[in-house]
């Protein structure tokens, strides 16, 4: 696919995917989410990328949904077949056609939350403000890095819309489910102190420090730890989610034994003993 509204970028060991329409604050369109499922596939397939970083061009993150391809759904343009064929592409290929581990189940592999499935990490490197259907799918992204000056909104209320793509499922658990409501109740806008403290992100710093700072924990994961285990941790934390303790404990149990078979566990404790770096194997088929 030859990108027109994304950039990709792969500097060992980092993939960086830029949603790229700064004109508009990077408004999401329907190709952009297909460019960004092909670079997000591509991303999984490389043995160059350990992790994934997610950021927008200019000085928005995403401003939500194109408001041209909202308007062509509201009724005032075009026949209902016409508006219904855009929400069908709105709403894109469904977890059939995403990327992501099919291990994981079609439970973590919706539109955009397919990001949650994927075996990599992936860090939103929120360098401006996050509006509408942007925050679920920042939301789907593993960790949040987020500058002090940005902002986050909902807006959905504000739009006669309802909590999209997962939302409520997401803040509720990152925030609790009051916290949640006023989010989505009031749509207001959230600054990135805020957010930090909220723990809707991981940290808050300076705008022209997000997206090094991003890049610098994937380069440290590279370093430090196996992509086999930070895949099979990712999707034991998304899963676990809907288990109860007990059931969790005995995956957690299998899969620890399995572990023990793998060639990274003999480098991890001989590294250590020998007081070096570990050198543990890549994820992925490919290098582009």
């Amino acid at each position: 696919m030859t990108y027109q509204e994304i950039l990709y970028d792969v500097t060992d060991p980092v993939a960086t995917i830029t949603l790229n329409r700064p004109a508009v604050l990077n408004a999401f369109t329907a190709r952009m989410g297909y460019e960004l499922a092909d670079a997000i596939g591509r991303a999984e397939h490389d043995r160059a990328v350990v992790g994934i970083v997610l950021t927008g061009s200019g000085k928005g993150f995403c401003a939500g949904a194109d408001m041209e391809m909202l308007q062509s759904i509201t009724g005032d343009d075009g026949d209902a077949s016409s508006r219904e064929h855009v929400a069908e592409a709105i709403i894109g290929g469904g977890p059939s056609a995403s990327p992501g581990d099919p291990d994981a189940g079609d439970d973590l592999r919706g539109t955009y939350t397919y990001l949650m499935s994927l075996r990599k990490p992936v860090i939103a490197a929120i360098n401006g403000a996050v509006a509408g259907m942007a925050v679920p799918l920042v939301l789907a992204c593993d960790l949040r890095f987020m500058s002090t000056d940005a902002v986050i909104t909902t807006s959905f209320a504000q739009r006669g819309l309802i909590a999209e793509w997962g939302i409520s499922w997401q803040l509720s658990r990152l925030v609790g489910p009051s916290t949640a409501l006023d989010l989505l109740l009031s749509a207001r806008k959230v600054g990135g102190d805020e957010a930090a403290a909220l723990g809707l992100v991981n940290r808050s710093m300076p705008a022209n420090q997000v997206v090094a700072a991003a890049c610098e924990y994937i380069q440290t994961l590279a370093r430090h730890c196996s992509p086999s285990s930070i895949a099979v941790m990712k999707r034991q934390v998304y899963l676990d989610l809907h288990r109860g303790l007990g059931e969790a404990g005995v995956e957690a149990e299998a899969l620890m034994v399995e572990s023990f078979r793998r060639n990274d566990f003999a480098e991890g404790v001989r590294s250590f003993v020998e007081r070096r770096e570990p050198i543990f194997a890549r994820i992925g088929e490919t290098r582009d």
